[in-house]
């Protein structure tokens, strides 16, 4: 997982499949799944920040 700062604020970001959550724990279980399973969870990705540019 990878942590990001963007205006003074920190998200992080699932390695396997790059999408960015503000909260670590979401992504890191995002991350998890991706891992497990070579594909996404639905349940989990709604979570993900919408629109994020870096």
């Amino acid at each position: 997982m990878k942590e990001i700062l963007k205006n003074n604020k920190k998200f992080y970001q699932c390695q396997e499949c790059g999408l960015v959550y503000a909260d670590k724990e979401t992504a890191e279980k995002c991350q998890a799944w991706c891992i497990e399973h070579r594909s996404c969870n639905l349940e989990i990705i709604k979570h993900a920040e919408k629109n994020f540019n870096f």
